[in-house]
């Protein structure tokens, strides 16, 4: 009888599909998901060229050099990026206690943002690209994208300035910061309405490389770990204090540090010092955050053995520790100049947005599909498969390239010629191909269960937290 209803409802009502509650955070989950599978599958197809560079000969589509930015796309602004925005379309409204802005918006922005993803891997694919890190797509579409950043911010600022709560949380604080900041740095990044050229489009590039993940990603994610850890354990938060002191800090130590990228190339030396010193002074807001998540957790780590989406967050934060003291460290002149290069840099880029901001991108899904569909999850065993694939394909591709890259490093210190290293590192990239495989086959896994879950009976309502 209720399916009849909804059905006669939808009959009437064309926009009932895009009307309903928490249907754009659901369909941003579920494409989040699905660009989980196709960005890694891409990654693994990258990797097991680098590992057989003659493997594809006739199709220019498949080689490397195209392969690996659709990657990075697919897994940055697909994936990882589908997933936190969904995510914060169920958490904003909760904090704000209050509806999403607009339904209908948010679905729009989710099929035009789909509609950009794919125009973006055919383009990649056959060599239409802007040929720069993390700003690879050409201009046509960096111009849609920034449109869809600006109904971002609208769909988010409607739903806090319409709030019932007036107290502001620090996830609502990160989430409204990044939609202030990261639309000025994608537009002098990709250079939406203007050129560069030279030194000061290095300069600009890598003060954008750099700040997608810093002021994008990072905020986005720390910003939803303060929601879902107090949440999950019901601890309160540690410390109000050091969330506002990681918050401000963030925006003040984050935005110069590009440059680092750049410090053997003949940029301003004042610019490589502020870069160099502020990658260092990245410490004290990482050190606010891991502090006060790691002491919210206080008599409640046994809780990791059966609360998955607890799982996934507190896996991305001791990646993030990892990856935010590697940084300052590899950012100081003289490491940079032995480290730059190599496959080091390369496990570095993944311990961030792989280790950190992946696995907060899987626990969010896993821990907001539920509430938002009001279906159990179809296979709990599924969900830990995914995990543990996940985890240790990951941990087995930071061993590999951290590996190969210090092996390079000492080659090309002793003298060394490239081309004897590219054989000396083979047997890692072997390695990095076995880890690719058990990523893929952890997506294949994450897809199914979803699509089964979204698709499938709902669930009991005492169910609910039993799957947390």
């Amino acid at each position: 009888m209720d399916a009849q209803t909804n059905m006669a409802t939808a009959d009437a009502n064309p926009w009932a599909w895009f009307d309903k509650e928490h249907s754009a955070s659901t369909r941003f989950m579920v494409s989040g998901a699905i660009w989980a599978l196709v960005g890694t599958f891409f990654g693994l197809f990258a990797a097991t060229e680098y590992w057989a560079p003659d493997l594809v000969r006739i199709l220019p589509q498949l080689q490397f050099g195209r392969i690996r930015p659709t990657h990075i796309n697919a897994v940055a602004f697909g994936f990882i990026s589908m997933s936190t925005v969904g995510a914060i379309f169920y958490v904003i409204p909760e904090l704000c206690r209050t509806k999403l802005y607009s339904e209908r918006l948010a679905n729009f922005l989710m099929i035009a943002w789909n509609a950009v993803l794919i125009a973006g891997v055919f383009c990649l694919t056959n060599g239409i690209t802007e040929g720069r890190e993390y700003a690879e797509l050409p201009w046509f579409l960096d111009i849609p994208m920034f449109l869809a950043l600006m109904t971002y911010i609208v769909i988010v600022w409607g739903t806090v300035l319409n709030r019932q709560e007036k107290q502001l949380y620090v996830t609502t604080w990160y989430v409204a910061g990044t939609t202030l900041w990261f639309p000025v740095v994608y537009l002098i990044g990709n250079r939406v309405f203007f050129q560069m050229d030279g030194i000061a489009d290095s300069i600009a590039q890598w003060f954008y490389g750099h700040n997608i993940l810093g002021l994008w990603f990072t905020t986005n994610g720390i910003g939803l770990t303060y929601y879902f850890l107090p949440k999950i354990t019901k601890n309160p938060l540690y410390s109000h204090l050091l969330s506002i002191v990681g918050f401000s800090t963030i925006a003040m130590f984050y935005t110069p540090t590009g440059t680092h990228h750049l410090l053997q190339m003949p940029v301003p030396e004042w610019l490589k010092a502020v870069a160099v010193i502020s990658s260092v002074m990245l410490l004290v807001p990482v050190m606010s955050v891991l502090v006060n998540f790691f002491l919210t957790m206080k008599g409640k780590w046994g809780m990791i053995a059966s609360n998955l989406p607890l799982r996934f967050f507190l896996t991305a934060m001791w990646f993030y520790l990892l990856t935010c003291f590697t940084g300052p460290f590899q950012a100081t002149r003289w490491i940079n100049w032995y480290l730059h290069f190599t496959h080091w840099v390369v496990g570095h880029a993944h311990f961030a947005l792989l280790g950190t901001f992946g696995f907060v991108a899987w626990g969010a899904i896993y821990y907001c599909v539920p509430r938002v569909t009001g279906r159990q999850w179809y296979s709990r065993r599924l969900a830990n498969a995914h995990y543990w694939l996940s985890l240790s394909g990951t941990i087995l591709m930071m061993i590999a390239l951290t590996v190969a890259g210090l092996a390079q490093a000492a080659a090309w210190e002793e003298g060394t010629v490239v081309y004897r290293t590219v054989v000396m590192v083979a047997p890692m990239m072997g390695l990095r191909v076995l880890s690719g495989l058990m990523i893929v086959a952890g997506q294949v896994l994450l897809v199914y269960n979803i699509l089964m879950t979204v698709f499938g009976a709902e669930a009991p309502a005492e169910a609910m937290e039993s799957q947390d």
